[in-house]
């Protein structure tokens, strides 16, 4: 190799080692003003409107009443996801399942429950004593071990259980469906040549591979039921907007209120969002992309690209 050739393979190693930044465009200039004026104008109105009473806002940001209307809310998120995941693990298998039965059964309960509003599938359960006026548990066409009235064991917290697991169940079904299906074949053949049963192969197997797919929509729809616990407020359960409800509608301040609770599930959910997070990265280890991607919440940065190999000189 000549010395010519020598200086251009540095040369051309030393571009690679450049920075690859994007051309500026002149829309994303005009974009940042448009976003800048609107910014502008809305911290203006944050500042100046007096009718959002910001320090009403701070006086019942941390009252007791909230919090405890905020925690009924995470129990009710964390209660209904763990039931939900479960059922939709047993849909999805039941739906992918060789027997018929078992999975038309599969697919007409996530047709009907995520066919039907929940707000009418919650309003339903907490009146299920029209229906059944009592209610008992016994061998079917048999003797009644116990029994008792339906009014006092469908409370509103048992009514927003029900409501809220049964409809994210019917969602977790096609979620953890669609990871399973994303398995190629030949891994569950080769578990069945090796001789694992079909309950380990979907334990030891297909589920962790599965996760990858499962994760990032499962942790999107945590955070869509952490808000569609507001709905229970229709049951009179004290969750977190039911307490700013009744604080309101004895103080008619309900402008602030409302931003309480918004502040408070603005909150919660950025929690969520970090575990979110973290929980991909966990399960995406094996791809080289995931192990490199940054939290939204720290920015962009700069593209690199990786540097070349140091290329072998021959004399």
């Amino acid at each position: 190799m000549t010395t010519a050739d020598r200086v251009g393979t540095a040369a051309a190693d030393r571009d690679e080692e450049l920075p690859v930044v994007p051309r500026r465009s002149p829309l994303n200039l005009v974009g940042i003003v448009v976003i800048g004026v609107l910014g502008a104008m809305l911290a203006h109105t944050l500042v100046t409107n007096e009718n959002f009473e910001w320090g009403v806002v701070r006086l019942y940001l941390n009252a007791q009443a909230i919090a405890k209307g905020a925690w009924l809310t995470v129990e009710l998120t964390a209660i209904s996801m763990v039931l939900g995941v479960l059922l939709g693990i047993v849909l999805a298998v039941m739906r992918l399942s060789r027997s018929r039965v078992l999975s038309s059964t599969s697919w007409a309960f996530v047709w009907f429950f995520r066919g039907t509003p929940l707000l009418i599938q919650l309003i339903f359960w907490f009146n299920l004593s029209a229906l059944f006026p009592r209610l008992s548990l016994g061998i079917p066409f048999g003797p009644e071990f116990v029994s008792g009235s339906a009014n006092g064991f469908i409370t509103p917290f048992v009514a927003a259980l029900l409501g809220l697991s049964l409809n994210e169940g019917a969602y977790m079904a096609e979620i953890v469906r669609g990871g399973l299906l994303s398995i190629d074949r030949g891994q569950t053949e080769a578990a069945q040549a090796i001789g694992m049963r079909p309950a380990q192969t979907l334990r030891r197997i297909v589920l962790p591979q599965a996760m990858r797919v499962i994760v990032p929509p499962t942790a999107n729809q945590t955070v869509s039921m952490l808000k569609n616990t507001s709905l229970v407020s229709v049951l009179g359960a004290a969750d977190l907007l039911h307490a700013t409800q009744i604080i309101y509608s004895r103080t008619y301040q309900t402008v602030p209120l409302l931003i309480v609770a918004a502040l408070w599930y603005l909150a919660m959910t950025s929690l969520l969002s970090v575990g979110q997070y973290y929980l991909e990265r966990f399960y995406g280890r094996g791809d080289a992309g995931a192990s490199r991607r940054r939290p939204p919440w720290r920015g962009r940065r700069t593209i690199v690209e990786e540097p070349a190999p140091e290329k072998a000189v021959s004399p």
